[in-house]
């Protein structure tokens, strides 16, 4: 599938960006936003969508800052790759479309971001399902080193805080997205179609200083945005969500995550957890769409 499938990528002032975003199913349906994450694009919502269309939600699904035809509508803005900021974004997307609430679903970053959105604002979220559970972080926190096994596995987020990783990310993109893709899910048997599809949105002029940025502010190595700094001293105390959600794990994520039981308790409204069997990697969205949007479904029940 391609994003002509569901309709042509749209564009829309929405805060600091120009929002590329594609929708589908009708104008009257129950909003549901889709959030990717790295390395990846809204391809992985190919399936996902059209089969939330049957249902009859209203699905929008938009390029993050930095990928695909979203751009910063200013040259002078900084190119920020925070947690708060892109939650951000999504509220001014929220606020474009004239969508007062709607039900956010994500992964890797896009999981981060609804996470953001239903903890600051649960009021625009009515309800949640995110893969690999609660994702809030806090760069203070992120200073303290783990045992080196864990370290391993984010030797990405290290090479990403030299210049020589700035420029090898910037120079091998499509190469270092490929190797992610199949470490994250090792047993998902892509194929070269289905990547090249999601590479182009690399080719966005802003998307290496978004990802080295991000990756930086993690670690406490790049400074954010003091107008986010409210923001993100009410996410440094790790808030409780309230709003009904379902985590999501596959059951062969080779990307680094964190057990179910250790987030179980940060989830304060109606809550479970699912684990996605078949050799389901890090991109669940994608590789099971099927249980991803049956998640989706059933969460919108909770909140009814």
């Amino acid at each position: 599938m391609n994003t002509q499938s569901w309709g042509p990528v749209r564009q829309i002032d929405a805060g600091a960006l120009d929002v590329g975003y594609v929708v589908a199913g009708p104008a009257d349906g129950r909003p549901v936003l889709l959030l990717h994450g790295w390395p990846y694009d809204i391809h992985s919502y190919a399936d996902a969508a059209p089969l939330l269309a049957e249902a009859g939600y209203r699905v929008v699904v938009p390029f993050v800052r930095g990928f695909g035809t979203t751009r910063f509508r200013s040259g002078e803005t900084v190119r920020n790759g925070q947690q708060a900021a892109l939650a951000a974004d999504v509220i001014d997307l929220m606020d474009a479309l004239h969508i007062g609430s709607a039900i956010l679903a994500g992964f890797d970053w896009g999981a981060r971001t609804a996470n953001v959105v239903a903890a600051l604002w649960p009021q625009r979220c009515r309800a949640m399902v995110s893969v690999s559970g609660y994702l809030i972080g806090n760069p203070t926190v992120n200073r303290s080193p783990l045992p080196p096994a864990a370290e391993l596995s984010w030797w990405y987020q290290f090479y990403f805080a030299t210049e020589r990783g700035r420029a090898g990310y910037d120079r091998y993109r499509r190469d270092f997205a490929k190797l992610i893709w199949h470490t994250a899910s090792p047993q998902w048997g892509f194929d070269d179609e289905t990547f090249d599809r999601t590479a182009g949105s690399f080719d966005n002029p802003d998307h290496v200083d978004i990802v080295i940025h991000n990756y930086r502010w993690r670690l406490g190595l790049a400074p954010g945005e003091s107008r986010y700094d409210d923001l993100e001293e009410q996410l440094a105390a790790t808030p409780e969500i309230s709003v009904p959600t379902i985590s999501l794990e596959g059951d062969a994520n080779g990307a680094p995550h964190p057990e179910p039981n250790a987030y179980a308790g940060k989830f304060s409204g109606k809550y479970t957890h699912r684990t996605v069997s078949g050799g389901v990697g890090h991109n669940l969205p994608q590789e099971a769409p099927e249980p991803f949007v049956e998640a989706i479904t059933d969460v919108d029940n909770f909140a009814s």
